[in-house]
């Protein structure tokens, strides 16, 4: 058994880019910093930020588009993958998180300081898969 899970809290770093596919399929990508704050041999005090490319598909892209903008703190759920290309003869490879489920954290205040912002989203977005595809309630049935 393998799990990949990925939980992640943090800001947004830049508006996310949406591209609507051929199919009517909904993909953004956007990037998230988490940091970490603490103290070093020397005792100073030193904070570290990672930045993680995060890519959303579907409904919750179309939900994104509307409402996650540079700065929102968000709570997301999801896989890390790998894709690889090849430039320049050489095999480059690109590692992003898959989320499937996203948090929008803050005061209602600070998600609509945009003028065009659409009334409030639901909190809690959940990008599962279709149900005959969603793990979870087909183990719901395990004894363990």
């Amino acid at each position: 058994m393998a799990v990949n899970k990925v939980i992640l809290l943090g800001n947004v770093g830049k508006d996310p880019e949406v591209r609507h596919l051929e199919s009517g399929v909904s993909v953004a990508k956007f990037t998230l910093a988490t940091s970490e704050k603490y103290t070093n041999k020397s005792g100073e005090k030193v904070e570290t930020t990672e930045w993680h490319n995060i890519v959303v598909w579907r409904k919750l892209a179309e939900i994104v588009e509307k409402y996650i903008k540079k700065g929102s703190q968000i709570y997301l759920e999801g896989k890390i993958t790998t894709r690889s290309y090849e430039k320049d003869n050489e095999k480059k490879y690109f590692t992003e998180i898959v989320a499937n489920n996203l948090q929008m954290l803050g005061s209602k205040k600070e998600s609509n300081n945009s003028a065009s912002a659409p009334a409030p989203a639901p909190n809690s977005i959940d990008n599962a898969p279709e149900k005959e595809d969603n793990i979870e309630e087909v183990n719901d049935d395990l004894p363990f």
